[in-house]
């Protein structure tokens, strides 16, 4: 599917969304996310071929997958948090998704702990 027909589909979920929102605002949440549930599922394809092209750059690199694999993880928990707090927001609850980016954050922190030893143990065997 190309970025034209995934745009329209964003668009006509966000006007069908709008004009639900003043009826029946629970169902425009529904709507929302099954709009997304769709629009990701599009995109799995192209994360999935974009994952093996990293993950041959990193094998070329020669960068260990302990390295290589916090950084997904920190990718998703960030796309995951994002995603989140943006329906939370668009449900009216500013306050829960505030809460979600602060927990998001601490998660991707982390999940960074490997790729921070790894930095301080490369500058230990400098000096």
């Amino acid at each position: 599917m190309d970025i034209f027909k995934l745009a329209a589909l964003a668009v006509t979920a966000a006007l069908c969304a709008l004009v639900l929102r003043k009826r029946v605002p629970e169902l425009a949440v529904a709507l929302v996310l099954a709009a997304g549930v769709l629009l990701l599922g599009q995109a799995v394809e192209a994360l999935s071929n974009l994952r093996g092209f990293a993950d041959s750059l990193a094998h070329t690199a020669g960068l260990a997958p302990e390295v290589w694999k916090p950084v997904w993880k920190i990718v998703g928990i960030g796309v995951v948090t994002k995603l989140a707090a943006a329906v939370c927001k668009d449900a009216g609850e500013g306050g829960v998704a505030a809460f979600l980016e602060t927990a998001g954050t601490a998660l991707a922190l982390l999940a960074a702990l490997p790729l921070i030893e790894a930095v301080f143990d490369a500058l230990g065997g400098l000096l």
